[in-house]
């Protein structure tokens, strides 16, 4: 009997496994700030140093000294809850309606056959297409906002989902209906935990989409909002509301995808892949 043969073969394999330190677990989390830090203290140099006279791109302490003005005045908070609002509507419409008929048409072929090649079509319509159009048909109002905000979210969600059940093993599946496993619960057994990873992978790049077509959205008549802020700053020549608007939409969208795979965590706990231990 060789090593790899022995019952003893699997626990030397895993304690031979490196565990990863406390110490680290703790400071991974940071180590992403570590280089836009970095840069922004770069940059706060430069300027300070002469080498720039930041008038088109301001330094770090203009972008914060900007951002406290907006919330001292209360603009902060109202153009903030004013986008989270209609992102979280526009998410929430578009990704129901992507995993509906993405479910749909990964499980049925004549689905497939039928409506697929018309949403592909649609998807390639550029966001900025749909704004004049949903102006006619909604006004500038919040509806055209959640409306082409959902646009944006359905379709990575749409292909994510069909593609996620059509890729799981065909091996899996008859286990399951070899253990007598039909209908919703060859679903809820089998298939949700095959394809919740990508379903989760999916959900994180339309809620990505959903901040960019937030700006497209709120282009269209908006008078609040981080688009409006946007505009506002191009119009009266303000770099620094500009770029403190884009620090925002940095912050913020990077905080709602951490929140999203915080709640898809628990769900995803059964699966064993190469970086499951780094989650």
């Amino acid at each position: 009997m060789t090593a790899l043969e022995s019952p003893a073969a699997p626990e030397a394999l895993k304690e031979r496994r490196p565990a990863t330190r406390p110490s680290l677990r703790h400071v991974r989390p940071y180590a992403g700030l570590l280089l836009p830090l970095t840069l922004a203290l770069a940059w706060e140099y430069a300027v300070h140093a002469g080498w720039s006279d930041g008038r088109l791109l301001p330094p770090p302490s203009r972008i914060a000294a900007t951002l406290l003005e907006l919330a001292r005045n209360g603009d902060l908070t109202t153009h903030v809850l004013a986008t989270l609002a209609r992102v979280g509507a526009g998410f929430f419409f578009g990704a129901l309606a992507g995993i509906a008929l993405g479910a749909a048409s990964g499980y049925s072929s004549l689905f497939r056959t039928l409506v697929d090649p018309t949403l592909q079509g649609l998807r390639a319509i550029p966001s900025l297409a749909w704004v004049p159009l949903f102006i006619l048909w909604f006004g500038i109002f919040e509806q055209s906002k959640i409306i082409l905000i959902a646009i944006g979210v359905f379709f990575p969600v749409y292909l994510g989902v069909s593609s996620a059940i059509r890729s799981v093993d065909r091996k899996i599946v008859e286990v399951g209906q070899v253990f007598r496993l039909k209908g919703l619960q060859l679903v809820r057994r089998i298939l949700l935990p095959a394809i919740l990873p990508q379903v989760v992978t999916a959900l994180r790049v339309g809620l990505g989409l959903g901040w960019m077509f937030v700006v497209a959205a709120e282009i269209m008549g908006a008078s609040e909002g981080l688009g409006y802020l946007l505009v506002d700053g191009q119009q009266l020549g303000k770099p620094d509301e500009i770029v403190a608007t884009i620090v925002l939409f940095a912050l913020i969208g990077k905080a709602s995808d951490m929140i999203l795979v915080a709640l898809s965590h628990p769900f995803l706990r059964h699966e064993d892949s190469f970086a499951g231990g780094d989650r």
